[in-house]
């Protein structure tokens, strides 16, 4: 992989060829040390043609339909001339690190669309199953030309939170029989929501109407996330492709009215840096734990707090003064 030339495969990924694309993700994933380097350099020179697409995450609790809502939606914009980018994210297993990589088998006929690209990508036990470098795959989209990119999240849970800080929308798909649940979900799902869904309305179009009558309660009581939006409640019926063509258009309202108030560049511009201090400490805990004297004391030490020999603060400080010693 490290022996790939960044210039090349950038223009290959620019002239839009999706193998350099799948290429690219590729090696942003991988975990080779000596493969950082050239995936550095390939974002640095793709960074000036990134950042015009629509990025959009949709999330939801298991069985909601995400896969099929996210073919119809995909269905009605590639027959639109748009390009969509679907990046989903699998849970990988905590005992084998293997994952199902099953959307294009979920999305047989979005696969098929020339004007689409479907890249499936293990969680590799990250918070919440949000993969490592999907913020480097959505730019390696957009500067192939996409101009729509969605984030499937694997589902309710702390994923919807690293999500949220990586896109524009972030839409939560719920079921019709939602209303029963709504006091058991986390106040804090609810309010990362800029759009919530209900599909599979067509199922039992009364409880669907009960579930959206219930957010649109439970969505006033809180305080919006912008003051140019309120979050709307729609329902639709993916599997039959009813209400997705309203979907996309709040979509595009949404985006709109942040781009106008300049709200948009601000949250986009925050994202970045956010993200910047989270490699920042993935890369200060890296080289901690990386450091000889850290790494030799470090079963003693953690064996101690273990058997409660030792407070973690007590823990943390010895380590601390392995990793820098005091002048």
């Amino acid at each position: 992989m490290s022996r790939l030339d960044p210039a090349a495969l950038a223009q290959a990924l620019l002239a839009g060829e999706r193998r350099a694309l799948a290429q690219a993700i590729t090696l942003v994933e991988s975990t080779r040390a000596q493969d950082r380097p050239v995936a550095e350099t390939l974002l640095t020179t793709l960074a000036p043609h990134t950042g015009k697409a629509v990025r959009l995450g949709i999330s939801g609790v298991p069985g909601v339909g995400k896969s099929t809502f996210i073919e119809a939606l995909g269905l009605h914009l590639t027959g639109r001339g748009h390009r969509l980018a679907v990046l989903a994210v699998d849970p990988s297993s905590q005992r084998t690190g293997g994952s199902i990589l099953g959307d294009k088998t979920r999305m047989e006929l979005l696969s098929r669309e020339p004007a689409a690209f479907i890249r499936p990508s293990p969680a590799g036990g990250n918070l919440g199953g949000v993969a490592s470098r999907t913020r480097e795959s959505l730019l390696l989209c957009e500067a192939a030309g996409y101009d729509v990119v969605v984030v499937e999240t694997v589902g309710v849970g702390q994923s919807e939170t690293a999500v949220a800080g990586m896109v524009d929308c972030f839409l939560l798909l719920q079921l019709p029989n939602a209303g029963d649940e709504l006091q058991a979900l986390k106040k804090g799902v609810v309010e990362l929501a800029d759009l919530v869904v209900i599909n599979k309305a067509d199922i039992n179009p009364q409880a669907a109407a009960l579930a959206k009558s219930q957010f649109e309660v439970a969505l006033h009581l809180l305080r919006p996330a912008s003051p140019n939006w309120s979050v709307p409640v729609l329902a639709c019926s993916a599997l039959r492709q009813e209400g997705i063509a309203q979907v996309w258009e709040t979509v595009m309202r949404f985006h709109a009215a942040l781009s106008g108030s300049g709200e948009l560049a601000d949250k986009r511009a925050h994202q970045a840096l956010s993200w910047l201090w989270t490699l920042i400490g993935d890369a200060l805990q890296q080289g901690f734990r990386g450091h000889p004297a850290v790494a030799a004391a470090m079963d003693e030490v953690t064996q101690a707090v273990i058997a409660g020999r030792l407070t973690p603060a007590a823990a943390c400080r010895q380590l601390m003064r392995l990793y820098r010693p005091a002048d």
